[in-house]
């Protein structure tokens, strides 16, 4: 039975990984209001008229649906089998609790985010909320490590996640196109500019960073696995790079996200 709790448990993280990069593909084609303030209905209906930004916020809310019912089955799954008489040693993890409570705050953070027009504080909790379900929810399918994580490596999570968050900062902010050129913010090292290049800055100064400590941490802990994370993260450099280069293509931006997603997955798997 707690095969079926694992799989669930992939399944759930799966597609919330996929829920991210349709969050990003929303924000990138600015389609975050094509289903306007209704909550949860889109437009006032529960079947709206298909425009190409009502269909693009429509399926991130289908999405955002299916991975709520995955979330419940995983947590009631976990319930019952802690509850049931099943004799087995290996009981599902709690985290599939914590992953309800996350849910739950998704979904008050995404209703909040749409009656109030998008303000770039709600969105970027609501990604930073979307990452930490999809950290718990590898937690709850993999389940808790035998031994203590190390601090090295908590300190790579914690840097990969406020990696993210000023990432999400900089795109809602519209500072995205505030540093021209790479891996300099308009040919300077100490910026003169205005705040949204030094916001451009800092998430860049993090990136290099995360880059720097990840080798380090591979290097020192002797853990094959980390050596994966420190490719994502250079794939993830060598896609920003080439973004700002040709100005900010959609297909790029959406990709940044989608590897940085899987910077931040790669990073809670190898600790566990």
């Amino acid at each position: 039975m707690t095969r079926r709790f694992t799989r669930l448990a992939w399944t759930a993280a799966t597609f919330t990984y996929l829920l991210i990069i349709l969050g990003a593909i929303v924000r990138i084609t600015g389609s975050g209001m094509g289903c306007g303030e209704h909550w949860p209905l889109c437009n006032g209906r529960l079947l709206p008229p298909l425009d190409v930004p009502t269909m693009i916020e429509y399926g991130h809310r289908l999405a955002a649906a299916a991975v709520g019912v995955l979330v419940v089955a995983l947590a009631a799954y976990a319930w019952w089998l802690r509850g049931a008489e099943s004799g087995e040693r290996d009981l599902p993890s709690r985290t599939a609790y914590v992953a309800f409570g996350l849910l739950a705050v998704q979904i008050t953070l995404g209703a909040i985010t749409v009656r109030l027009s998008l303000p770039p504080w709600t969105v970027i909790l609501h990604l930073g909320t979307a990452m930490l379900l999809l950290a718990t929810l590898l937690v709850a399918a993999r389940g808790h490590p035998r031994t203590p994580p190390s601090w090295a490596g908590l300190a790579a999570m914690t840097l990969g996640f406020v990696t993210v968050l000023f990432g999400a900062l900089t795109a809602n902010l519209g500072a995205a196109s505030a540093c021209l050129g790479f891996p300099l913010c308009n040919g300077q090292l100490v910026l003169t500019g205005n705040y949204l290049q030094h916001i451009q800055w800092t998430h860049r100064l993090l990136a290099y960073a995360l880059t720097g400590y990840v080798i380090w941490w591979a290097v020192r802990s002797r853990v094959r696995d980390a050596w994966y994370v420190v490719a994502l993260v250079a794939a993830q450099v060598a896609v920003a790079g080439t973004m700002v280069v040709l100005g900010l293509p959609q297909g790029l931006r959406a990709a940044h996200v989608a590897v940085g997603a899987g910077v931040w997955a790669a990073l809670v798997l190898v600790m566990l």
